[in-house]
């Protein structure tokens, strides 16, 4: 078994996305690949075959080795709650919440789950591609690190930097990450690959050997700017909202889909799917941008800390838009957290998604929810109810939800359940289920409902050509060989 890690000069530099390619291209090459990220923190996570939770990330990563999700992957998940504090997630399963100082002195027990999840992977494998968070130059934070140099240092894995050319000061950010971090860990980095050039690669190439001459690391590629990225999961909301907007060929009608996105916004790839639909506009409001007179289907994306949001929902006015616009005629759906705000109060009595307290919901639904019992955490298949079209999903989420709304479900689930509730006039709806309109079907017959063009869109085919096109560009400007060789 070979391990190999990847770390950025910075937050958004590429190394999901890099890890991902390079596991599809090595999977391709007939090796067994296991995507392994000690620490990650994100809102956007995915259920595992054995009932916890990864990072989103991790999730693709392991899509494109085409091997099976594992809580192992990911050992250590934070998802921030607030500025300063956030959830734990240890092995899948939460821990509790903590801030950011009190999380520093805990990390030293974290790095026992660490090492157990990254052994356990070794074991399955002939390659793991090991992702950093952040930065590795953040030396104020090196003390107990369990995410980037720390790890390494502990398993000995060669390092391979990661640098961003296109935010600019590339040859300083590598070459300043060599010139600040500690000897010994210095010498765990071994490469590095300049991202995302765009233009004439040639006249980077001076710049290869600057930084190759420098540093001492061995120059692994310089990689043109991939254009299809954002066809694929963004780990956070700043890569959702740096996707560039579908073009539309200006012929026929086109549904408008606006999403409020909350400060804690969570699972936010459930709209991945609508926004790659060529009659969709999707549009993201964000700092209380007002709700569009003309929008067809309002969508209440999932929350972290709901009650949170809903206070901020409130103080943006998003609360008289949404309102206003169902008395227009309009549409309404909610997925989990924002199911939890369309009804009529929300309470969390013993502080799990923050402190204490209660809330009246927008009042749209007949049901009331109490933050309480254990996090649901498990993958389903149902029928939504009107229609008897298949949804596939997955739930995550904290709470009891009940109210006379639930005798009008939206999803029977094949384990018999039902989930979700319905208004009265059939306008309102909201479902516990992540990754709802990633079926083609149930995706196509929502849009039908609400006078889109029919729609031609497979999505799952997509993110698999996706995937395979990163793959063949990474073939196409690193060399694989040389990355493999410095493995270990």
């Amino acid at each position: 078994m070979r391990a190999l890690m990847f770390q950025g000069t910075g937050s958004s530099v590429g190394k999901s996305l890099l890890v991902a390619g390079l596991a599809r291209a090595l999977h391709r090459r007939g090796l067994r690949v296991r995507p392994f990220k000690p620490q990650n923190m994100s809102n956007n996570a995915a259920v595992t075959p054995d009932g916890g939770e990864i990072g989103r990330a991790q999730a693709l990563q392991a899509r494109a080795a085409r091997t099976a999700l594992s809580v192992h992957m990911n050992p250590v998940l934070l998802k921030p709650q607030s500025e300063v504090g956030s959830q734990i997630v240890v092995q899948g399963r939460v821990v509790g919440s903590a801030k950011a100082r009190e999380y520093q002195t805990r990390k030293p027990q974290l790095m026992a789950y660490v090492l157990d999840s990254f052994a356990k992977l070794r074991e399955q494998c002939d390659v793991v591609l090991v992702e950093g968070a952040g930065s590795a130059s953040e030396v104020n934070l090196r003390a107990n690190d369990i995410a980037n140099m720390g790890f390494a240092c502990a398993v000995d894995a060669p390092v391979v930097l990661i640098g961003d050319i296109d935010r600019g000061g590339v040859i300083a950010s590598l070459c300043g990450t060599a010139a600040v971090v500690a000897s010994d860990d210095a010498k765990q980095i071994v490469g590095f690959i300049v991202n995302k050039m765009r233009g004439d690669p040639s006249l980077f190439a001076t710049g290869m050997t600057f930084i190759a001459e420098r540093t001492g690391w061995a120059p692994i590629g310089l990689i043109p700017h991939f254009r299809d990225a954002h066809r694929l999961p963004a780990e956070d909301v700043y890569g959702l909202e740096a996707s560039p907007a579908v073009k539309h060929d200006g012929a026929g009608h086109r549904l408008r889909i606006a999403v409020p996105v909350l400060p804690h916004i969570a699972n936010f790839d459930d709209l991945d799917p609508l926004r790659l639909e060529p009659g969709v506009e999707l549009i993201l409001l964000r700092h209380g941008a007002p709700l569009p007179v003309d929008t067809d289907l309002v969508i209440l994306p999932g929350s972290k800390a709901t009650l949170a949001d809903l206070a901020a929902l409130r103080s943006f006015g998003w609360d008289a838009d949404i309102i206003a616009h169902h008395r227009r005629g309009g549409h309404v759906l909610g997925l989990c957290g924002g199911y939890q705000m369309l009804g009529r109060g929300i309470s969390d009595p013993d502080g799990i998604e923050g402190p204490p307290g209660s809330a009246d919901g927008l009042g749209l639904i007949e049901v009331s929810t109490e933050l309480a019992g254990d996090k649901s955490l498990v993958a389903v298949t149902g029928r939504t109810i009107a229609d008897d079209v298949p949804v596939i999903g997955y739930e995550m989420h904290i709470g009891r939800t009940g109210g006379e709304g639930l005798r009008r479900p939206l999803v029977r689930l094949d384990d018999r359940r039902n989930d979700g509730a319905v208004s009265i006039d059939g306008r309102v709806a909201g479902t516990y289920l992540h990754g709802f309109f990633a079926a083609d079907p149930q995706r196509a017959a929502w849009l039908a409902r609400l006078g889109a063009p029919s729609s031609s869109l497979a999505y799952d085919a997509l993110i698999e050509q996706t995937l395979d096109a990163l793959a063949a560009h990474l073939e196409a400007h690193l060399d694989i060989d040389a990355l493999l060789g410095l493995a270990r």
